[in-house]
């Protein structure tokens, strides 16, 4: 997950997966560059965040609780 601190979407994410036990690598776009120009080049030159890629390779850009609920397969 492509995060930074500020960002309350972000902290809504973190705290979803970690209420349904979900783990994550968080990684921080103002302490790597490299994952800044990711998130950029995943979407569309914008820098949106929170960015989330799954280990299927297919990524979810600020999505809502319950777009995560689908992907996750959580009722």
């Amino acid at each position: 997950m492509y995060t930074t601190t500020w960002c309350p979407d972000c902290r809504r994410a973190k705290r979803f997966l970690t209420q349904h036990d979900f783990s994550f690598v968080e990684i921080d776009i103002e302490q790597d560059p490299a994952a800044a120009r990711y998130v950029l080049g995943v979407n569309g030159g914008r820098r949106i965040i929170p960015t989330l890629v799954f280990e299927d390779g297919s990524v979810l850009v600020e999505p809502s609780n319950a777009e995560l609920a689908r992907k996750l397969g959580i009722d």
